[in-house]
């Protein structure tokens, strides 16, 4: 079981803006440590609301601050302080970066799913530096092509500049992916696939060799994994989904940043 360090809930905490008291009194606000510690909870899991322990309060209040956090952006937000954060110390490597997708299975309807050749679900789309830090978190329904998905990412982009150079697989072998990319300053390296023409060839050994450290984006993804709540989307809005990526993006650079 993962867990939230005392470090960690401090630093979200600060970054939630505390409830204005009504003058007509009525109920005290919500703890908001206590709060995000059952949307950690939540987001480790992957249980359903109703399973919630009672621990960390009402299950209606922990999801209706979840609900209110999220669409006001303060997740996304979150992710994107720690990303400068890391960016400031020095520690982010773009010479290269690495992107990929995964698979989420939808259990239920909901805005953003689409029909893959493995079900309906959505991608969630990730682009890391040399280490495997995110620079760049998306989902998308699961059938658009990941090719069509790389414009969203570097609109997303955590670091001032864009990477010099981006690997990725199989998938990302497109002329005209190519060729967009090249116009923004960035080589796009990616094995052929096997029914391209050899005169068509665009891609020399050199480079590609690059394509052997795919794998670091492949362990970030496992990280993201080890969250089970992204693992199967039970959420019908693709926002709140995307508010537990942005969390999950949020805790893998902290812990870059709170050492």
């Amino acid at each position: 079981m993962l867990t939230l360090t005392r470090e960690q809930l401090n630093w979200l905490a600060d970054r939630i803006p505390d409830h204005p008291k009504s003058p007509k009194g009525g109920r005290p606000v919500a703890d908001k440590r206590r709060t995000l510690r059952g949307i950690f909870w939540m987001l480790d899991n992957g249980a359903k609301w109703k399973d919630l322990p009672r621990e960390f309060g009402s299950r209606a209040t922990v999801h209706r601050w979840f609900q209110r956090w999220t669409r006001e952006g303060l997740f996304e937000q979150a992710m994107r302080t720690a990303g400068r954060l890391v960016e400031q110390r020095g520690a982010h490597r773009v010479y290269e970066c690495f992107i990929d997708g995964t698979f989420s299975k939808a259990r239920g309807g909901g805005d953003g799913i689409g029909r893959g050749h493995v079900g309906k679900g959505v991608k969630i789309m990730v682009l890391v530096d040399a280490r495997g830090l995110p620079v760049a978190i998306d989902t998308a329904p699961a059938d658009v092509h990941e090719s069509r998905c790389v414009q969203a990412l570097f609109d997303f982009m955590l670091t001032a500049t864009p990477p010099p150079r981006m690997i990725g697989d199989k998938a990302f072998d497109n002329d005209a992916l190519d060729a967009r990319l090249a116009e923004q300053g960035v080589e796009m390296i990616a094995p052929h696939r096997s029914n391209r023409k050899p005169e068509n060839v665009t891609q020399d050994r050199r480079p590609l060799r690059r394509a052997a450290r795919r794998w670091t984006v492949e362990r970030t993804i496992s990280w993201i994994q080890n969250y089970r709540r992204l693992c199967i989307r039970w959420e019908k809005s693709s926002c709140l989904f995307t508010g537990f990526l942005h969390m999950t993006c949020t805790l893998l650079l902290l812990s870059e940043v709170l050492r």
